[in-house]
């Protein structure tokens, strides 16, 4: 008679014949050290809720060890649980500041990054690039960030410039030099003048991301540099506003953008020639009604254009505030809103929590040291349960109306004249 199976040897297991179960870094991890970074930092008051207190020193060894656990299954046989660690570590370095924990294993992440790059493939060497990412915004602008990027540097731009390496690789790991960038997303001007171009959604992607990637990095060239990369491609980054894909259309307008307000700060006297034919085709897709276009990418596309527009006609960017804790920054220019955009799309939801308290991207946006509050001072600022209750009550009477005036028809009529 066979023997009946014992439970659970249906689980995957490691080294040792025991289980190798990733379990995640979730939200209700970082929920107590970050106090939930989408709502706790964006509500000063949420820092003293009542409730019982918890021991922060043994909750940051509990965190540190499941740390410590994802850096070592970096290293695993199985390429689903080096992809889940590098996903946890992905979300407990945009969650939180582990300076101290992260300097001390840089090193080691270092090369577990290089390993996950080199051996895996497409989804792992994506999370991988975007840990890398990560790993840099942790560190700040020391020389631990630059070893770690000369160590990355090669093995990333090896495979920017591998066109057999999977486009989803290719797309997450477009931060290296300026020259890989531009040899990317030329290839779009190509396309647009070569009929028997080949034309994909995913090389789309690419070129996309290599343009706004470019940009970025164009901001903190110097003045001499920038002036050769605008003569070399603003004549050419027009053509890219005929392209079929929206967000292709999207990412050549906001360059162009930023290469104007760029050009103008070179050069008080900057003159465009054909500032009429752009000014003609930015104001076409400013006011686009196209029937064969979505509603949703028709407005998308008419509000992003009319700030383009504005940018290239009159000089002027509409003012925008970012609200973090009891802190406000002003995003007034283009190069600024590239810079946000960028850091934004790599640290999530974490983003707020970024800004309030790593010194990095506190001196990146210009905001001066964090700002520490003592317990007196959030007491004062402690709303009350019913009063917070009372305002998300009257935020979401307002958000209903306003999402009602837009889905009603008569918002629409203009469209089809």
């Amino acid at each position: 008679m066979p023997k009946p199976k014992k439970r659970g040897s249906n689980h995957q297991r490691g080294a040792g014949g025991q289980p190798r179960n990733v379990q995640p870094f979730s939200d209700e991890d970082a929920s107590i050290e970050t106090m939930s970074h989408c709502s706790g930092f964006s509500d000063p008051a949420s820092f003293t809720e009542d409730g019982p207190e918890v021991d922060e020193e043994a909750t940051q060894e509990d965190l540190e060890y499941k740390l410590k656990g994802f850096i070592d299954l970096t290293l695993d046989k199985s390429a689903k649980t080096r992809q889940a660690a590098l996903e946890s570590l992905k979300s407990a370095f945009s969650s939180k500041i582990l300076y101290e924990f992260i300097m001390e294993r840089r090193m080691t992440l270092t090369d577990s990054i290089e390993r996950c790059i080199k051996k895996g493939k497409s989804d792992e060497q994506c999370a991988a690039a975007g840990l890398a990412c990560l790993l840099c915004v942790q560190m700040g602008s020391g020389i631990e960030s630059e070893e770690i990027f000369k160590t990355l540097g090669p093995v990333l731009k090896k495979i920017v410039c591998d066109g057999t390496a999977s486009v989803q690789a290719r797309q997450a790991e477009l931060y290296s030099t300026m020259e890989c960038l531009e040899n990317i997303f030329t290839k779009a001007y190509q396309r647009d003048r070569d009929t028997n171009g080949v034309s994909s959604t995913h090389n789309t992607v690419l070129h996309i991301s290599a343009l706004l990637a470019w940009t970025l990095l164009l901001t903190i060239c110097p003045m001499n540099e920038v002036k050769k990369k605008i003569e070399m491609h603003l004549h050419k980054l027009p053509s890219l506003l005929s392209c079929d894909d929206l967000n292709m259309r999207i990412a050549a307008g906001e360059s162009l953008a930023l290469l104007f307000e760029l050009a103008r700060e070179t050069d008080a006297d900057f003159f465009y020639e054909d500032m009429e034919l752009l000014t003609e085709k930015l104001r076409a897709l400013a006011t686009d009604g196209n029937k064969h276009r979505a509603k949703v990418d028709k407005r998308k596309q008419r509000s992003v254009f009319r700030d383009v527009l504005r940018a290239v006609e009159e000089r002027d960017f509409p003012t925008e505030m970012v609200k973090f804790g009891p802190e406000r920054m002003y995003i007034d220019c283009w190069v600024k809103k590239q810079t946000y955009d960028t850091f934004k799309e790599i640290l999530g939801s974490g983003m707020q929590y970024h800004l309030q308290s790593n010194d990095f991207l506190r001196n990146v946006f210009e905001l001066g040291p964090p700002v520490m509050l003592d317990a007196a001072t959030l007491k004062t600022m402690k709303i009350s349960r019913f009063e917070r209750h009372l305002y998300n009550s009257a935020a979401f009477k307002a958000r209903t109306k306003a999402r009602s005036k837009c889905r009603d028809k008569r918002a629409d009529v203009g469209e089809f004249f």
